[in-house]
């Protein structure tokens, strides 16, 4: 999936004008466009209730590190 989002939104593409924070800023928004922003997965039997091929993946699409946080809301019974 990574090379894929690569080879969609390339770092350091000149037809890119959105740069102001760096050679990778238009890309990175170019590719979370593409990817979902949140979830929503049931829970069974205290575990996530996935298929066998699924899995949840956190992608971060800048060069230079950020602090980034996860929200997790439950409900139901």
């Amino acid at each position: 999936m990574l090379d894929w989002l690569e080879r969609l939104a390339p770092d350091g593409d000149p037809r890119n004008a959105h740069d102001a924070e760096g050679p990778d800023d238009s890309p990175a928004h170019q590719r979370s466009a593409v990817l979902r922003t949140s979830e929503t997965i049931p829970i069974a039997n205290g575990a996530l209730a996935l298929g066998t091929w699924q899995g949840v993946f956190l992608a971060e699409h800048r060069f230079a590190a950020h602090v980034r946080s996860v929200l997790v809301h439950v409900s139901g019974d």
